[in-house]
Formats: structure tokens, C-alpha cells, sequence
């Protein structure tokens, strides 16, 4: 029987866990980094011209706003993940892998995340006082929902082979 991979995990635990949103998985072989991607939608009822972070101006009926959670080899990843382009940063231990209770406390915290995410970005679009939006990432709350996720049988999911 083939064992669950980081990627396995990850993939069902994804759909079950944060179905309310828009989800994929990119997994890059090449720089050892599996990311997962989440977007947000809003209406903009009042067509308002926003620009993104690269300055993009845009009048679209519907807002896409997307972000990331990387996981990466602290020791084969060849270009280190810049905090600046994700909500987080999570290293992994080789082919070891990664505690199955890091999954469970990321998915569980992304969750809230995105829905505390998707109110600000409503108000964002409708309250004239805000000038900008993100979503929110706290390190301390990440770590006490890996600890509320974590059991005696913490198993590591091992890093997927080609």
C-alpha cells in the first residue's frame, strides 16, 4: 500500500476543510515547494477603479484577490521563499516530510483567515475610508492551531516522490 504523502494529505484535507473557497496546489518539483493557493472574490458594484500591488489599475465587475501558504526544503529548496510574496512560510524536513498536525493547524487557521479575509474585502470595496486591503497571517495564532491539531500520534507525511 502506498503511504500518504505531504501532498495527499494536503490535496483531501484541502477540499473537505476550505470548501468555500477557491483552492489549488502547485506542486514544483524543481525547487522542492508545494503552494497552496487560495483566491477571494467580491462584487464591485460601484465599478471603482483599485490598483493591485504591482500598480495594476483595474474597473472589473468582480475583484480576484490571490495569496499563498508555501511549504519548502530548508535544504533543497534553490530559491528561498520571500516572505513578502506569501502568507507563510513553512519549512519541511526533506523527504521526512512535515507533522500531519502543521497541515491540519494551517488549514484550520487559513480557514479563518479567509473568512475574516473575505469581510475586509467587502468592506474594502465599500467603505471609502480604506485604502487597501490584505489578508492577515499571525504567526502565534498559526502555531496554537499546528498545537490544538497536534496528538500523542503526530505522524510525518513524507515529501511525494516523482
Amino acid at each position: 500500500m502506498k503511504k500518504e504523502t505531504i501532498l495527499d494529505y494536503l490535496d483531501k484535507q484541502l477540499n473537505e476543510k476550505i470548501s468555500e473557497f477557491d483552492t489549488a496546489i502547485d506542486w514544483d518539483t524543481r525547487n522542492h515547494t508545494i503552494e497552496v493557493i487560495v483566491r477571494l472574490f467580491a462584487e464591485n458594484k460601484d465599478g471603482e477603479a483599485i490598483d493591485d500591488a504591482e500598480g495594476v489599475l483595474s474597473e472589473e465587475e468582480v475583484i480576484e484577490f490571490e495569496d499563498g501558504v508555501i511549504f519548502y526544503n530548508e535544504q533543497k529548496t534553490k530559491q528561498q521563499p520571500d516572505p513578502e510574496d506569501y502568507l507563510a512560510i513553512i519549512p519541511f524536513d526533506g523527504k521526512k516530510g512535515l507533522h500531519k498536525s502543521v497541515i491540519d493547524g494551517m488549514l484550520s487557521y487559513l480557514n479563518e483567515v479567509l473568512i475574516d479575509g473575505q469581510d475586509e474585502l467587502f468592506d474594502f470595496l465599500t467603505d471609502p475610508e480604506k485604502d487597501s486591503f490584505e489578508l492577515v497571517w499571525e504567526t502565534e495564532k498559526f502555531n496554537q492551531a499546528v498545537e490544538h491539531a497536534a496528538s500523542e500520534n503526530d505522524p510525518y507525511l513524507p515529501y511525494p516522490s516523482y
